[in-house]
């Protein structure tokens, strides 16, 4: 088996893992896997921006506050405070790296802030419409520059490497790196380090419809949970109100930005209502409510006039405006005949982050010694029942610096790897079996989407958990007797994680930010989070 020992192993290569190399390689040598392509993360497709308090009308206690009410009391203050306490510095550190912020069109204004769902303010800097496109352009080139970084594609994570992989078993945990399966060679390379981080973002890929990226299978939050870490709010999944529906592409986002710069969400033609704003009917702040807000309007509106779509409007702005505002998204949907200038955009719900995750606390550090965390795969406190929009790149620039801090300054106290047992190669065949795990990858991302979607019963979360309970036997199965592939370590890992997103949910006996039941809709008058234990 293939074996390279690091200084630290980072899971992850989009803006937490890269912001946690870059850090670190100032006196550490750091290896940074991705699953694919270096820039196939979530980063690289964010639209939208970063959050930061930096107009002289706003303040860190409304951004605070703006998290809080958005999170449904079920943020961690502490963490929040401390995140957006942080948000200007991170600004100003992306801008050194080189990261093209829209200038201000105002005087003395030195960037241009747009305003988001859930903002009291306008504090969201932006590059256009594709920020996370110029951030991970940023981080990449700095990181390939930087010759404490090796930057390796291709290698799909199993599991982490823990004591009980040691020649010597030990029973602390401790986690010193990585299996990875080699989509090249084919086979499991073993990397190790003093110490491990998880920025493997989130679980997208776990339901039918999703905003996120091919990878997005929750393998971070699954490798943890087997480890022994403890995960929370799993249940807690945004669905982003405006995906573009088409039946020819699947998860193009249309970004928070269009209604924080005027669209409106109206009734398409046809219907009792059509052509009519309906966001007001529910809540004040209309287009601007927080996301659950909105995903759930839009469902209901879908729901009762029986829908595939509703439109999402700002073609009452300017021609120039909405060029210049949207030219990733007017350039994208005038290929699919789409003038956005001129009509509507057909959109509908898709679900877009993972609310929750591993726990940790403010240096990124896990329950298990050695292993850090940062980004989407984590459930830091900082959102709580529901994420603010623009909170999120934000949460991988801080908690990637966190981490390295961290190990870079209790460097000297961190253990050396073990010899570690070989990952066995030899106890499997190759399976004939592909076409049965794209199969079961289906049903899983149809369950969920039907049973543990926006709106959710008692009766369909049990539904679910019965058909993951199936599945887990077969899955089962197939890892213990066939040879590793990437289906199939992805199709673990997203079973996995349906299964512990179902077991919070049923949990949760009230309705909270990005969970609503039917069964039980109010909110009840304390906030208390899901904390599972392996």
């Amino acid at each position: 088996m293939p074996t390279t020992t690091h200084d630290v192993v980072i899971i992850g290569s989009g803006a937490a893992g890269l912001t946690a190399a870059i850090n670190l390689a100032q006196d550490r040598k750091v290896i940074v896997l991705a699953k694919g392509a270096l820039d196939g993360g979530s980063t690289n497709w964010a639209q939208g921006g970063i959050a930061a308090v930096l107009d002289a009308g706003d303040s860190f206690d409304a951004h605070v506050e703006d998290t809080m009410i958005a999170g449904a009391g079920l943020n961690n203050r502490e963490t929040v405070e401390f995140v957006v306490s942080e948000a200007p510095a991170v600004i100003e550190r992306l801008a050194a790296l080189g990261v093209p912020f829209n200038a201000g069109e105002d005087f003395g204004e030195r960037w241009h802030l747009t305003r988001e769902g859930g903002h009291s303010h306008r504090r969201i800097v932006h590059v256009d419409d594709a920020t996370g496109h110029a951030v991970q352009v940023a981080l990449l080139k700095a990181a390939r520059a930087n010759p404490n970084i090796t930057l390796v594609e291709d290698l799909i994570a199993i599991d982490l490497i823990t004591s009980r992989h040691g020649e010597k078993y030990s029973g602390d945990g401790h986690v010193w790196g990585v299996y990875a399966f080699n989509k090249r060679t084919k086979h499991v390379d073993a990397l190790l380090g003093k110490a491990t981080i998880l920025c493997t973002g989130g679980a997208g890929r776990t339901y039918l419809f999703s905003t996120a990226p091919r990878g997005a299978t929750g393998d971070g939050i699954a490798m943890a949970w087997r480890a022994g870490c403890r995960v929370s709010n799993m249940e807690m999944n945004q669905f982003h109100p405006t995906c573009l529906y088409n039946l020819e592409v699947k998860n193009f986002l249309i970004t928070e930005a269009v209604r924080g710069e005027g669209g409106h969400l109206k009734l398409p033609p046809g219907v009792p209502g059509g052509g009519e704003r309906f966001m007001p009917r529910f809540d004040p702040r209309a287009e601007l409510a927080p996301r659950d807000i909105v995903a759930r309007a839009i469902d209901h509106e879908i729901k009762r006039l029986g829908l595939d779509y509703v439109h999402l409007d700002i073609s009452h702005k300017p021609p120039e405006f909405v060029r210049h505002h949207f030219p990733t998204i007017h350039a994208r949907l005038l290929d699919l005949d789409i003038d956005i200038t001129k009509e509507p955009i057909p959109v509908v719900p898709a679900q877009h982050y993972t609310c929750g995750g591993v726990v940790i606390d403010l240096d990124g550090r896990t329950d298990l010694p050695g292993l850090y965390a940062a980004g989407e795969v984590t459930e830091s406190g900082l959102h709580g029942a529901n994420r603010l929009a623009s909170n999120s790149l934000l949460e991988c620039f801080v908690f990637g610096e966190a981490a390295a801090k961290h190990i870079r300054a209790r460097w000297d106290e961190l253990p050396s790897p073990p010899p570690i047992r070989p990952w066995d190669e030899s106890r499997v065949t190759n399976s004939d079996e592909e076409v049965i795990v794209q199969h079961n990858w289906k049903e899983i991302r149809r369950f969920m989407w039907d049973y543990v979607g926006i709106v959710r019963t008692t009766k369909r979360l049990e539904r679910a958990q019965h058909r993951v309970a199936l599945l887990a036997q077969e899955v089962d199965d197939y890892y213990g007797n066939f040879r590793v592939t990437p289906d199939l370590i992805e199709l673990r890992n997203l079973l996995e994680v349906a299964r512990l997103v179902v077991r919070s949910a049923l949990h949760r006996k009230e309705s909270r930010g990005l969970h609503y039941t039917l069964d039980y809709p109010d909110m009840l008058p304390q906030a208390v989070d899901t904390v599972l234990a392996p």
